[in-house]
Order: C-alpha cells, then structure tokens, then sequence
C-alpha cells in the first residue's frame, strides 16, 4: 500500500509542476499566473476539486509519444465563488503552449457537461495558441464540440470566458458564445487571423494589441465586456459579476445584503437634471444615487457610451440596468448601442433578473452611415428583446423620451411593468425645434421675425407636449414621481412584481432580426 500512495503522490506532483519549471519561469516574466495560481484566485480558498488530473493524450504523431504530460494542457474542477458553486476550466500555456488536442476537449467538455446537470456557472480561463496541429482535425472537431455544449447551455447556465492569453483562429468562437469576456490588457488577444496573415492578405502593417487587445475588442469591435489592468484585477471582477447572477435558468438571484435603507431618499437627484433639456449630464450619477451603496457593475463600460448597462442590487436584489447616456452623443441610440443593449435585455430576461430602464433618449442616430449600415435592422433588435423579455420591467423617464425611441426603451405598450416618469420628462415625437420646423414652416417663413416666431411656437409647443402629463392621461405612463422618491418608489414596484407571471405564445424560436 506504502507503494501505491507514494505513486499517488508522485503522480500528483508531477501534475501540478504542469510543463514544468523553466516554462513556468517562462510565464511569470511575461507577467502571466500559471493555470493553477489562476483558479486559486478565482476560487474561494481550498474549494477547488480537480477532475482528470491524471489524463493523458493519445497521439503518437510527430513524436508525441515521447511527451505525455499529466493533464495535457488543461485543468479542470468545480469550486466555489463566495460559497456557490462553479465548473470550472483554466488552460495550462505551460504544457504545449496550452494547444486544444482530443483529451484536452474531451477534458472541458466534460466539465461542461457537469455544469449543465448540476445547474452551475462554467467560468473558462483560456490560454492557447490554438488548435494542437499534431492532431489534426482531431483537434478541429474538439472545438466544435466545446462550441455545440456552448450554444445548448446559452441561456441555461451562465458562461464567462476569461481570455488571459492568445485566442486566435477557430479558439474565439467559444468565447464569442458565452455570456461575457474578460480580457486583460497587453497580455491577452483575441483574432481569427493574426497579424502576419492581416499583412500577407490585406497588407496591412497592424500589431498584436492593435489587431486583438483588450483594448481593441472592449472599445471597438464589442467583443469583451471588461478590460482589465491585470489579472488579479481581472478575476477579482469574475467574482465580483458571478455574485449578481443566479446559477441556472431555474435558480434564484443571489440576496446580497446591504445596509442601505429601502425607504432612502435620494435629494440630490433633485438637482441633477438640467433645466435646459439640450445640456447634459452623466446618468451614472443617476444610476448611483439610486442603487444599493452606489455599487454599479458596469458593463461594456467602453463600448458604445451612449447607453449603460451593468449589475446593481435594490434592497439587496439583483438587477439589470441599461439607461440612455446624455453624457454621451446626447443618448442618442445607434447601432452599437443597439446591439449593447439588446444582447444585455435578453441575457437578464434569460435568467430572470429583473430590468430597470433609465431613459433619456432625443431618438435614434440620423445620417448615411447608421442607414446604410443598418440601423433600421440592429435597432429592432433592442426593440424585439424588449418586447420578448417576461422578466419584471421598469421604466423612469428622467428626460427626453422622442420618436421611436420612446417605444423602444420600455415603454407601457411592449409590456413594460411600470413606467414612471419625472416631471422634468418630455415625451413628444420630437423636440420643439424640429417639430415646429415641420409643422409651421408656412407660418415662420410669413412672419415678419422669423426668429422671434419660431422662438414662440417652440415656447408653446413645450408647453404643450415637453411634458408627461398627456402620456400619464392616456395611461402610458403610471405615476409621475418626484427624483429623491425614485429608489424607494423602485424597490416597491420589484416588490409587487415578484410573482409575475408572464408569457410568450408557443414556438421553438423566434427570428430575431439578427
């Protein structure tokens, strides 16, 4: 028996060194954790259970018979993040540059597959140069199996990739599926052609942070949700999100407890709102007067700024938030915040969080651009989740709420809950400007001051239709609130919606106007 254990021992030693010490070395001068101090401080400490420690692969190609090391590139398990349980995966760059073979897929595939039964979050920590060349399309088809479990647990589970190294090719698309990215800046790229192809094929002289940083993708291409200075920040911030999410589709949130008074007011929103409707202001203070201890999770934090979407709890409860930005192009909605916000709806109406809209919105981005790129097709997409999401929904206009705009964030005839509105609101088809443009053109252009007269008709057309009374007497809006009852009137309308019950007509799926 003293035989077996010792084995055991050894066995379990050699796994844990990975490829070794001089390729660990190697990862820590690039400023890179290895697999294993990774999910350390990912996990709650001494919760991580290993799987598969001991496999091996199986190719004989190229002289891969003469190197098996224990693992083979991946390590995978379950843990606990703040005393719930994850499935896990962290590849190891220290044993074949952490390349995807047959026993390495079959490895997460399996932890996948775990998560699914057991109804837990599958948190992926990848770290490959690819697709094991060795092995052929052996290794091609291990990717489409990770990407098959991928789609089949969209919207059961919670999946959060973290990329904390190379992600190129054929790697990007499992990523792409799952629910958020997390990158880290100057150490992770993402691309499905690296720069030597970019230039080979396009000639263009572009470098790796350029073509696929954190940076790049959290910015301009969308793809990650959060960039991060490094990776002890980066995985502070995974379980930092995990804590606002449930573990399946059938779970409930998570209660975080807060010391912040339900029945708070907040007078400093008294003040926030310009008078002038044409000056800005920043709706994340809005957002954080409101919200238990001023705690916001925001994400895409770089993309699109022209709308807001993040994690917030109201008396300890999860919520998702997606608010118009007039910080930000005015709040105007295009087609990058169209899609933000729309893929942010449909996540939360998958897993039952409720949603909370802060709206101020002069409209949708005119011009040949936004038309010929498609707005018409991507801002149907924020309208169509809207009105598919049956998860309690909120509305507070604070401002301007115009054109099809109005329609789109929430209103009361897509089945939005409860709309509220402030009295600062101003719901019209469209300013005062361009509405008197249109609808007294004759009138200004035969009056003697054409300044003075349009000046007067905006004055009274303001007065006519900048305002929430006319959609509150029609029932489009619920109550106009004042700002500082805004949390307390929030919290009481979660309340009631908590045994909501709302339904879609039968269908295997709809066509989102993708």
């Amino acid at each position: 028996m003293t035989n077996k254990t010792e084995q055991l021992a050894k066995l379990r030693k050699e796994a844990l060194l990975g490829g070794g010490i001089k390729r660990i070395e190697d990862q820590h001068k690039k400023g890179k954790l290895t697999a294993r101090e990774r999910l350390e401080l990912l996990l709650d400490e001494g919760s991580f259970e290993e799987l598969d420690m001991f496999a091996r692969h199986r190719s004989t190609q190229f002289g891969l018979e003469k190197q098996r090391p224990l693992g083979d590139g991946v390590v995978t398990g379950t843990g606990k993040i703040n005393g719930r349980t994850v499935c896990v995966f962290s590849q190891d760059f220290t044993v074949f540059g952490g390349s995807l073979s047959e026993v390495h897929a079959e490895k997460i595939c399996k932890v996948m597959d775990l998560a699914m039964k057991i109804g837990a979050p599958i948190i992926g920590l990848n770290d490959s140069g690819g697709a094991r060349i060795q092995e052929g399309v052996v290794s091609l088809g291990g990717y489409a199996d990770i990407f098959l479990r991928n789609t089949m647990a969209s919207g059961v589970i919670p999946q959060i990739s973290v990329i904390l190294g190379p992600c190129a090719g054929g790697a990007v698309y499992s990523p792409a599926i799952t629910d958020f990215v997390f990158m880290v800046k100057n150490t992770s790229y993402m691309f499905v052609t690296g720069p030597s192809v970019v230039k080979t094929v396009t000639h263009e002289e572009v470098s790796f942070e350029e073509l696929g940083g954190a940076d790049t993708h959290a910015s301009k291409s969308g793809v990650a949700h959060f960039a991060c200075e490094n990776e002890i920040e980066c995985l502070q911030q995974v379980r930092k999100l995990v804590n606002f999410l449930p573990s399946s589709n059938r779970a409930v949130s998570p209660l975080l407890p807060t010391a912040d008074s339900p029945d708070r007011l907040c007078p400093r929103l008294d003040a926030l709102i310009p008078s002038n409707s044409n000056k800005p202001y920043d709706m994340k203070e809005f957002i954080r007067e409101v919200i238990d201890e001023g705690d916001f999770l925001e994400v895409h934090a770089d993309y699109a700024l022209n709308i807001l979407v993040g994690f917030a709890t109201l008396d300890g409860k999860p919520i998702g938030i997606v608010a118009n930005q007039p910080n930000a192009m005015a709040g105007v909605l295009d087609i990058n915040s169209s899609i933000k916000g729309a893929r942010f709806v449909r996540f939360c109406d998958a897993f039952n969080i409720p949603l909370v809209v802060f709206e101020d919105v002069p409209g949708f981005l005119p011009g040949t651009d936004q038309e010929w790129r498609g707005i018409i097709r991507h801002g149907a997409k924020l309208l169509y989740d809207f009105c598919e999401a049956t998860v309690p929904k909120v509305t507070v206009i604070t401002r301007k709420a115009y054109g099809g705009a109005y329609d789109v964030m929430n209103s009361k005839h897509i089945r939005g809950d409860f709309n509220f509105a402030l009295p600062s609101a101003e719901i019209a088809v469209m300013g005062a400007k361009g509405a008197v443009e249109i609808l007294f053109r004759s009138e200004i252009k035969e009056a003697e001051d054409k300044v003075a007269r349009a000046a007067e008709l905006e004055a009274d057309y303001n007065e006519t239709f900048a305002n929430p009374y006319e959609a509150a007497e029609r029932g489009y809006i619920d109550d106009v609130i004042l700002p500082h009852d805004t949390r307390k009137r929030l919290i009481h309308s979660l309340k009631i919606l908590e045994t909501k019950k709302d339904t879609n007509p039968w269908k295997k799926h709809g066509n989102i106007p993708l």
